[in-house]
């Protein structure tokens, strides 16, 4: 299926997903991470989650990542420049949604993208190979891009791989990790 496809598919499966399919599928989302090798690293990078688009819910992961004394850094959405903006995640960073619904921090420290290790990213749909689909803005493909080579790309998603994403773009960065409620797909060579 083309992206275009995929993102009205996936919007209106997310749209039949209650309160609590939405919270019991995210908790099994954030066990099933608990089993990935990815804990031996420091900055982790965790998106929190849009309501309204009934995106997995992060706060369970950013629990594990608190308990685990983990690094957290936040995304800001810098629209002027097109870009994210990653923000350290501390005990005084103050949150409020933009204009997408998005919660965001007001201000805070700005970490470099490459000094990221584990990056948590939302997505609407994913294949087979990892290719992952979101909402058409390319500003996790363009964050990606600034990471190191080395940094670990984990998707979560409600719903299970499709076979195949048709029409991929060149800028487009797969994944090494989707986890659902149900599986943990690996795509690292």
């Amino acid at each position: 299926m083309k992206k275009s496809e995929l993102r009205a598919k996936y919007k209106a499966l997310r749209s039949e997903l209650s309160e609590n399919d939405i919270e019991e599928q995210s908790m099994a989302i954030a066990n099933r991470l608990l089993a990935l090798p990815i804990w031996d690293f420091q900055y982790y990078h965790l998106f929190l989650s849009i309501e309204e688009q009934k995106e997995v819910n992060t706060e369970a992961i950013l629990h594990i990542l608190q308990g685990k004394d983990k690094h957290i850094i936040i995304p800001k959405t810098d629209v002027e420049n097109d870009r994210l903006v990653n923000i350290l995640l501390t005990d005084n960073t103050v949150l409020r949604k933009n204009k997408w619904g998005i919660p965001e921090p007001v201000e805070g420290i700005e970490i470099p993208a490459p000094s990221i290790q584990v990056v948590f990213i939302p997505l609407l749909a994913f294949d087979s190979h990892g290719n992952r689909i979101g909402y058409g803005k390319g500003y996790y493909d363009k964050f990606l891009a600034g990471c190191s080579d080395y940094v670990v790309k984990v998707g979560l998603s409600f719903f299970e791989a499709e076979t195949a994403i048709k029409d991929l773009y060149t800028s487009d960065i797969p994944l090494d990790y989707c986890i659902t409620p149900n599986t943990s797909y690996c795509f690292k060579k």
